[in-house]
């Protein structure tokens, strides 16, 4: 009967050659996906790798000295107050100074200069804590007493340097709400559930300004130089052009709030102890250009970021007295603030690494240029047959 007589494998009618295992995983033959098309394929010879290497090492060589040279005409002088507040507290009244370790400061002087002669320098820890008449913030203080050992031509600039401070933790960069700080009325509710979380709201009151950068801003002061053999004579920092240009725009000078909505953050209580008042009202972030050095945040947990500046006045050589109001702790996480006094030149800061490393490279490639070329002069290597290539056929 027809239901028994079964057709063998391969007997159907209409059925093709059996396929090849794998082969529907197979691209398609064109040139694209079997990637042949035409592109430039260099063969890398005696004839064109040597001269390229000998080439590129004679640019840049001129081009690392050039920056070496433009780093050597920046002078910079650091000084770690990090461990000030572990010395001797004193009143304020008469100062005993003490010398700072070695491991503490570091001059790196403008090649001009490299010779002058410099002191130690000393610093005091002061502690006016319960004192009458004492600013919110003037407390404790670091008084430092450094060389200037030759004249610094304008801009002279004020850094704070802090390190093992990673503002580039995702959670942090991300904690703040640009439309607050807009300016905008931003509720307590949304602020709670949103990127400035924890630090969104309190209880019924929107956080002003929100998240953990706005909280954790840096807080220390300075005060002007003084000449500690003329104390009449004062070297002024300027806190205005501090900031990147169009900073500004970010920020609002009032936010849209009563101040009977917003509270300010937790690190900002001393400031406002009441809370934002009518007498106390919120800051004004459109000016306040520490503020948005601050909110800029850095790259890398070692950082500097300008406080000061002075365009027109020059440094001149002396023994200087600057006073640290100390407010941003650093210990508890084992990191170091310190104080950078710099210059600039044409190609910015202090910065030789980047020059070195032209250089460096430059001798590596004229090295392997001149040993390529014994090697291929001493022990030629035959070449092969290039026309019997794939791709140049």
């Amino acid at each position: 009967m027809a239901i028994f007589n079964r057709k063998k494998n391969g007997d159907a009618e209409g059925e093709g050659p059996k396929k090849e295992k794998g082969s529907w995983r197979r691209p398609a033959n064109t040139a694209f996906k079997q990637q042949r098309l035409k592109a430039w394929q260099p063969i890398l010879t005696p004839r064109t790798v040597l001269p390229t290497l000998f080439i590129v090492g004679i640019l840049f060589a001129p081009i690392g000295a050039l920056l070496v040279w433009g780093s050597s005409l920046v002078t910079e002088i650091d000084l770690d107050y990090t461990d000030c507040e572990t010395l001797s507290a004193q009143n304020g009244s008469s100062l005993s100074f003490t010398d700072m370790p070695s491991d503490k400061y570091t001059y790196k002087l403008r090649a001009s200069d490299s010779g002058a002669p410099v002191s130690t320098p000393q610093w005091a820890f002061v502690n006016r804590t319960g004192g009458s008449g004492v600013a919110v913030g003037e407390e404790e203080q670091c008084v430092l007493q450094f060389d200037v050992p030759a004249d610094i031509d304008p801009p002279v600039l004020l850094y704070y340097k802090l390190t093992n401070f990673y503002q580039n933790h995702r959670r942090y960069v991300k904690s703040l709400d640009q439309n607050q700080l807009r300016g905008d009325f931003v509720s307590a509710d949304k602020l709670r559930g949103g990127d400035c979380k924890p630090l969104g709201a309190n209880g019924d009151k929107a956080v002003y300004p929100c998240g953990l950068i706005a909280n954790s801003l840096f807080n220390d002061t300075f005060t002007n130089l003084t000449l500690t053999t003329d104390s009449s004579t004062n070297y002024t920092w300027s806190e205005k052009g501090i900031a990147w240009p169009g900073e500004s725009k970010k920020y609002a000078t009032k936010p849209d709030y009563d101040v009977s909505q917003i509270t300010p953050p937790p690190n900002w209580a001393r400031r406002f102890p009441g809370g934002y008042t009518d007498t106390n009202p919120p800051p004004d972030l459109k000016s306040d250009e520490h503020f948005q050095n601050w909110m800029r945040t850095a790259g890398l947990p070692t950082f500097t970021k300008l406080w000061g500046r002075n365009d027109n006045t020059k440094l001149a050589k002396g023994r200087y007295q600057i006073t640290v109001n100390l407010n941003f702790p650093v210990r508890p996480y084992k990191g170091t603030k310190s104080i950078v006094i710099s210059t600039v030149a044409w190609m910015g800061g202090k910065n030789p690494f980047l020059g070195w490393a032209y250089v460096a490279a430059a001798g590596l490639l004229v090295l392997l240029g001149i040993l390529g070329t014994i090697r291929h002069l001493v022990r030629p290597r035959k070449l092969g047959d290039m026309s019997l290539l794939s791709f140049t056929r």
